[in-house]
């Protein structure tokens, strides 16, 4: 083993991320990506808004399968284990993620894919609760929003593997219990309400009452040294001071941990490292931006040379040829 390729939100993009594949050095050996001497980990979001979410889905899980890969649980996979999971007895819900029109939305391009498909829908439900909710290996750690020291030592001694069952999964859909605060930081990370009345209209059309926050600030004192998304904060909202409260709701991850590996965040242009130990890995690749890889060979200090991305095309929103999801 030389190490592992990460690889950001796929979001759907499953010919981009068999070019960004064949691109990394694997190849189709039995209806499966491989490489000789090296393995995947996929940061999650494989699912929701791109063309060939089924294909991409197949490729990761193929490759996990096989032992070729390792995957973490993103925020849209477990939002589609909650749409689909029904509500307990005397909830005043029928689902554990109500089908609000939001909610309806952001899952409707998965939902269309796999319609004349459900047994395979079912089955990749299934495939899912077995997802970890981090990884820890040879030096890394993998998670798709945010690590969270405490969290993450309170959710091993619940799971040691750190998967959910349909306990945590109901659980963690109640703001109130600890399976939600685990679930809310790792997969969704920090973030901070905006001010009564002011909202976030983001380019994906979605409005916002709140904005992601970063946790490798030491020592932030505004709003503006902690945000992290592509959106930018209306007003003069950058130079609001953190209060204690908000500052209380932020995790840290600092200089002297292991290197990191994120997604979840939307970045935009060319790839860089935010931290010498941490690497954020989500290039915006469903809004036509970049699907992007770092190649990691057992380095303590990260290097932005380390990174292999592919633009991601126009044409990715053609419909798939039937051959790009039964590729094998």
């Amino acid at each position: 083993m030389e190490g592992y390729d990460l690889i950001g939100d796929v979001h759907g993009c499953g010919a981009t991320l068999a070019a960004l594949l064949e691109r990394l050095g694997y190849h189709q050996r039995g209806g499966v990506y491989r490489h000789p001497r090296r393995k995947v980990i996929f940061l999650g979001d494989l699912i929701d808004r791109g063309p060939r979410i089924r294909l991409a889905v197949t490729i990761a899980r193929r490759m996990v399968e096989e032992g070729e890969a390792y995957i973490v649980m993103g925020n849209h996979e477990y939002n589609a284990l909650a749409y689909t999971h029904p509500a307990p007895p005397g909830s005043n819900k029928r689902w554990l993620r109500e089908h609000t029109p939001r909610h309806n939305r952001i899952i409707e391009d998965t939902l269309a894919q796999y319609r004349d498909y459900t047994n395979e829908w079912e089955d990749t439900l299934a495939w899912f609760k077995t997802i970890p909710l981090c990884l820890e290996l040879d030096g890394i750690r993998v998670v798709h929003a945010c690590w969270d020291d405490e969290l993450i030592r309170q959710l091993k001694q619940r799971a040691p593997n750190a998967c959910m069952d349909n306990h945590f999964l109901v659980e963690s859909t109640d703001p109130s219990t600890q399976a939600f605060r685990i679930l809310d930081r790792l997969t969704r990370g920090p973030h901070i309400p905006l001010p009564k009345g002011i909202a976030i209209h983001s380019g994906d059309g979605f409005t916002r009452q709140s904005f992601r926050a970063h946790f490798w600030s030491a020592n932030p004192q505004q709003w503006g040294d902690v945000v992290f998304q592509p959106d930018n904060l209306p007003g003069d909202l950058e130079t609001r001071a953190l209060t204690d409260t908000e500052r209380q709701r932020l995790s840290y991850y600092g200089p002297e941990q292991p290197p990191l590996f994120i997604g979840h965040y939307w970045c935009e242009g060319i790839p860089a490292l935010p931290a010498h130990n941490i690497a954020c890995l989500d290039y915006s690749a469903v809004k036509f931006g970049r699907l992007v890889a770092y190649r990691w060979s057992g380095e303590t200090r990260l290097n932005a040379d380390h990174f292999v991305w592919i633009q991601v095309p126009r044409e990715e929103r053609a419909l798939p040829k039937p051959w790009e999801i039964d590729f094998d």
